[in-house]
């Protein structure tokens, strides 16, 4: 793997301790997935931000970090695990809190801004079509590779870190063009709601696994891509897809002789019942990932003019940046329930507090059983929260 002079000498230690520890993370990823040399990025997003998640070792290694060296290019995070204003109203303990904050505070010695969202794209860290970044969070990345047209491979949070304080990162997979032209193609047959889409990208994930799908059929809007790339990202291991006539590249993408995998509505059904592991909630969460402003304002038409009918608890999880444009959507909302920051049900420690959580993401149906020891309830918002008002 080339190395200019200047990175030999970041490897050697002369630049710090911090940028020492970077690059050595940098080369070791590069060589292992063959990589001719490192090239400059435009930001980075970071995983690995939870309490839940990384815990006392996370800490350590930030610490260390943090001690001489900072983020080079434009560096957000990734949820945290509680709201940082209303984490008591989520009954988080004080020792939970008090881990995460010393999280945040590690990472904003490095330089990096704590927004703390899976939705980085709608605020403060947008990509332009063709930038190279190097993105954490399976949905964030692969809504930026797919639907902005930018370029990241799948990183983990210390590879993301590693390439935000260098900026750059090795170049190999969805960095190269040979490696971002389509390998299925996915004919679909769906309604065209939020949950639909979600299950869309189950379906496809979990048939594809890592593959790069061209899909058909369907015409996506924003919010829709984002509920089918998280999907995609959870149940298979999709960074990359084309929806044709809607994402960026896909016009000049030549599908012909590559397998065809049709999905049926049917299909979609009954993934939904099958995912479905519970049957009364006590939680419901949407917003995984977090709830846009288009979303904030039809929850709150939904919700206008009715009453809550049943004491149960309701998040809508979403970033500060929308929180900040949408005033009267949440003092809407927080008749039903409340809207929570930094965060979402996925990432906090709702286990122990709730047995069973009811939510339209099917991302988040991935991870509850097995991250937060949840049975889980997959509907439509609609739905949802025509549940608990009339």
């Amino acid at each position: 793997m080339f190395l200019t002079k200047e990175e030999e000498s970041i490897l050697a230690g002369e630049q710090g301790h911090g940028r020492r520890r970077a690059m050595e993370l940098l080369v070791a990823v590069g060589k292992i997935y063959g990589a001719e040399k490192l090239v400059p990025i435009t930001s980075a997003h970071l995983s690995g931000v939870s309490y839940k998640t990384i815990g006392e070792g996370g800490i350590d290694f930030l610490k260390e970090m943090s001690q001489d060296c900072k983020a080079s290019v434009m560096t957000t995070l990734n949820p945290s695990g509680m709201d940082s204003v209303r984490w008591k109203e989520m009954r988080v303990s004080e020792g939970f809190a008090q881990k995460q904050l010393e999280i945040i505070e590690c990472y904003s010695r490095l330089g990096v801004e704590t927004t703390c969202s899976c939705t980085p794209y709608l605020s403060t860290n947008i990509p332009k079509k063709g930038d190279t970044i190097a993105w954490a969070e399976s949905s964030a990345l692969s809504y930026a590779n797919s639907v902005i047209g930018a370029r990241t491979n799948r990183e983990g949070g210390p590879g993301a870190l590693a390439a935000s304080i260098i900026g750059k990162t090795p170049l190999y997979g969805l960095h190269l063009d040979s490696n971002r032209v389509p390998t299925v193609v996915i004919d679909a047959e769906m309604r065209e709601d939020l949950l639909d889409y979600a299950l869309l990208g189950q379906a496809i994930g979990s048939r594809i696994g890592g593959a790069v799908p061209y899909i058909r059929g369907v015409r996506p809007d924003t919010d829709q891509l984002k509920m089918m790339a998280a999907a995609m990202a959870a149940a298979g291991s999709v960074a990359l897809f084309h929806v044709e006539g809607i994402t960026p590249d896909s016009e000049r993408q030549d599908v012909k002789g590559l397998e065809v995998i049709e999905v049926e509505e049917r299909e979609l059904r009954t993934i939904k019942d099958k995912i479905s592991t519970g049957k009364e909630p006590d939680l419901i969460a949407i917003g995984c990932p977090h709830l846009s402003e288009n979303e904030m304002h039809h929850l709150a038409a939904l919700t206008k003019g009715r009453k809550k009918i049943k004491d149960i608890d309701v998040w809508f999880c979403t970033s500060r940046e929308v929180v900040g444009k949408c005033h009267r959507e949440v003092k809407e909302l927080e008749r039903v329930g409340k809207v929570v920051c930094d965060t979402c049900m996925i990432v906090t420690p709702i286990e122990g507090v709730y047995q069973c959580t009811a939510t339209n993401s099917c991302k988040a149906c991935n991870y509850l059983p097995s991250l937060c020891s949840q049975k889980v309830v997959c509907e439509s918002a609609e739905s949802l929260l025509g549940s608990v008002m009339q």
